[in-house]
């Protein structure tokens, strides 16, 4: 009796502990219910609706690249994305149809596309607008026509290797639109809408849309007259001497401004993968082309070094005035050659200088004496003023790609050495770092920064952000200055360089003339560097000419250029400074 009484009871109190322990699961999953339905109803709303809805990207307006004069060097035109959505189409071969043929595409490609699986599936970017404007008229079910932006360079190749160009993405490649991809580009936006399972838009629904932010107009210090003039001088020196190549830079030496810079053949900055005229691409490997292409894009001005030459010693005599080593009055003599340990190294007049001090050494570009300037300096002191005047280092202009200076290093300068480096040969550097390196031994002395951008400012015109670059002061004295001003104005005034003297103004400058590597080739440089006005310097203009044929001096071909550029730009810049003030 006990035993039946104490097992009953067991399963009384077991079946109540079920019961209880159930209550309690089905309270706790009430309590959970009601917290997700009413304390987490807007989170799970959400999170069921992010599962019908399809997110289509909005591409921002890029900035706009503007000139010093405030014309639109690289813009943006309306173009349209075309894309499709598997799962609202409803009439696939119609979709396939009228794609193929308004895209210009094969019905293969388009039919591809249209019956893959995915989300949204583009078609073609790039659209004309008036094309994308028919497609969207037609009322296609599962077809999406957004608006879209391509590149355009109004000037074509004007400066192309300096402003450079987008790829599809509208992202920079090269050039200043890849430098300052970052202000340009903009932040994209967004459109929502919201599907059925079958992923099929619900139009009730409408769409939500996240506005894209336009990028930043960038500014720059290139002046598109001054460009275009020197462009056209380039091309004209380029076609009278047969040349490969010539390059015009043209800065203002007090604070780097870049006002033209100019390396010709140049390319279709609205075809930028269209290889030069005269070229079947379809006659190379992918390999093949892309390396044509590769040349075509360089930049000689800032990607390729050369041997300066005679140019290059404006860096040797404002090292030797500024050593000590030399001065205005110190006399030379030059028979037409110099012996530099077993090596006859020959000036350029065969009969030589005879008997004449630094200045009119100068004047001359006579060898003998610079190479004498240099024994005088020493290698070490020498090699102190490559790095005091910056020549080691890149110049950091705004341009990516610079090629920093080729130059012997201080254990292996010997006697040879020392001599061809006073004269410019034996090593190599970049135009631009020429240019600069001059530009700080004329303008007082300090090592300034070449550039092109200026500021940043917002589509509406807002918010301006001015960029600012190093400055280096005291690379030379400002007595070492003014005596190479006074040097160079005696050059071109009376010396090699009269063929650069442009009436009416001050003009300074350098002649040269180098052979390339190997020697023997007969293949030449010529270049000439002058700056104006001579007692204070407001612009500085390098032309260099390769493998020119026939002359081939720079005194004789490349002063000239400059001569021509100075006549045409120094009346406009003086006007431009009238008008600021």
């Amino acid at each position: 009796m006990d035993g039946r009484m104490t097992h009953k009871t067991y399963h009384r109190n077991k079946t109540v502990t079920i019961f209880f322990l159930c209550s309690l699961v089905l309270l706790a999953l009430a309590g959970r219910l009601l917290y997700l339905m009413v304390f987490q109803s807007e989170y799970y709303t959400q999170k069921a609706r992010e599962l019908h809805e399809r997110e289509r990207s909005i591409k921002a307006a890029r900035g706009r690249i503007i000139d010093a004069n405030g014309k639109i060097l690289a813009d943006n035109k309306t173009v349209c994305t075309v894309s499709v959505i598997h799962s609202q189409i409803t009439d696939a071969d119609e979709v396939v149809e009228v794609l193929s043929k308004e895209l210009d595409l094969s019905e293969e490609y388009v039919r591809k596309r249209v019956e893959k699986y995915s989300s949204i599936e583009k078609i073609r970017s790039n659209v004309d607008k008036a094309i994308g404007d028919d497609i969207r008229a037609k009322g296609l079910d599962g077809v999406k026509v957004d608006e879209d932006y391509k590149r355009y360079y109004p000037y074509d190749s004007l400066a192309s290797k300096a402003l450079g160009f987008t790829g599809g993405d509208n992202q920079g490649i090269i050039g200043l639109e890849v430098v300052y991809e970052e202000y340009l580009k903009g932040e994209p936006g967004t459109i929502l809408t919201v599907t059925d399972a079958k992923g099929v838009e619900q139009a009730e629904e409408g769409e939500e849309r996240v506005e894209p932010i336009s990028g930043r107009d960038l500014y720059i210090s290139l002046d598109i007259n001054i460009q275009s003039y020197a462009t056209q001088l380039a091309k004209q020196a380029m076609e009278t001497k047969e040349a490969d190549r010539v390059s015009i830079l043209v800065m203002n030496p007090q604070n780097g401004e870049i006002l033209a810079m100019v390396d010709v053949p140049e390319f279709d900055l609205n075809n930028p993968y269209t290889l030069p005229s005269g070229m079947d691409a379809s006659a190379f490997s992918e390999e093949k082309r892309q390396e044509l292409l590769n040349a075509m894009w360089r930049n000689g001005c800032i990607n390729d070094t050369y041997e300066p030459g005679s140019t290059f010693k404006i860096v040797t005599a404002a090292a030797g005035l500024e050593s000590g080593a030399v001065k205005t009055t110190d006399t030379f003599n030059c028979p037409g050659f110099i012996m530099v340990e077993d090596r006859k190294i020959r000036c350029h007049k065969a009969g030589g200088h005879g008997t004449e001090n630094f200045v009119q050494g100068t004047m001359n570009s006579c060898n003998p004496v610079f190479i004498t300037v240099g024994q005088r300096i020493g290698v070490e002191r020498y090699y102190s003023y490559f790095r005091q005047f910056g020549l080691l280092d890149k110049t950091g202009i705004d341009l990516p790609g610079e090629a920093g200076t080729i130059m012997h290093k201080m254990e292996n300068i010997g006697p040879v050495e020392l001599a061809t480096i006073s004269f410019g040969q034996s090593f190599q550097i970049t135009p631009i770092q020429l240019a600069t390196t001059a530009a700080s031994i004329v303008n007082g002395g300090r090592r300034i920064t070449p550039h092109f951008a200026v500021r940043a400012v917002l589509a509406d015109g807002t918010d301006s952000q001015f960029f600012t670059y190093p400055v280096r002061h005291n690379v030379v004295s400002d007595e070492t200055s003014a005596t190479m001003r006074y040097i160079l104005e005696q050059v071109v005034a009376e010396g090699s360089g009269k063929n650069g003297a442009v009436e009416g103004y001050r003009v300074g400058g350098k002649t040269a003339t180098s052979q390339t590597l190997p020697r023997g080739s007969g293949k030449y440089i010529a270049s000439f560097l002058g700056f104006a006005p001579a007692d204070n310097p407001q612009v500085l203009a390098l032309a260099i000419i390769h493998n020119p044929q026939g002359t081939y001096y720079g005194g004789q071909i490349a002063a000239p250029v400059v001569k021509q550029l100075f006549e045409n730009i120094l009346p406009y810049l003086e006007e431009k400074s009238y008008n600021r003030t």
